[in-house]
């Protein structure tokens, strides 16, 4: 990451460290670039747990290298294929140190747009096989200055056990 973004600032991860390792977590994320799996998958692994990370079936069929890390597919639109990946999302929540990544925008917003959610995180958490999985929000932004590599500011917000109110 470090080729790709001329500054990368993190708050909130070693708050989060003993959780994410005691417990399966799910990841709620905005989406505003087609980084932002990657940097779920390096934020993960800085944490020492492993990552997997939802994302458009036609984008991972582009870019076959993030489902050799732990992304998997679904096909927007399509309900059963959505509920399909639900089910998978929450399947992986079955022990300590696994993470799923998820961005409920569905497709990569402008930062400025207000968020617009889609449902599915409350559902993958109540399907999990492994009670005690905890929700962690994240906040992704890429700032552009004057380097041509933009800054990357990561916000994570304290862990809950209960959906988020959005």
């Amino acid at each position: 990451m470090r080729a790709s973004f001329s500054r990368v600032m993190v708050d909130g991860l070693e708050a989060t460290r003993e959780v994410a390792r005691g417990a399966p977590t799910l990841w709620i994320a905005n989406h505003t670039a087609w980084w932002d799996p990657l940097v779920a998958i390096v934020v993960s692994h800085r944490l020492g747990i492993e990552a997997h990370a939802m994302m458009a079936q036609e984008n991972l069929e582009r870019a076959p290298f993030f489902g050799l890390v732990g992304a998997f597919g679904v096909r927007r639109g399509q309900r059963r294929d959505g509920a399909d990946a639900t089910r998978h999302a929450a399947a992986l929540l079955d022990r300590p140190g696994r993470a799923v990544w998820i961005f409920p925008q569905g497709e990569t917003r402008p930062a400025h747009e207000p968020l617009r959610f889609h449902g599915g995180a409350a559902s993958i958490h109540a399907r999990a096989p492994r009670p005690g999985a905890w929700f962690v929000p994240v906040g992704l932004r890429y700032v552009l200055g004057d380097d041509p590599r933009p800054d990357l500011w990561i916000a994570i917000g304290p862990p809950a056990r209960r959906a988020p109110e959005v």
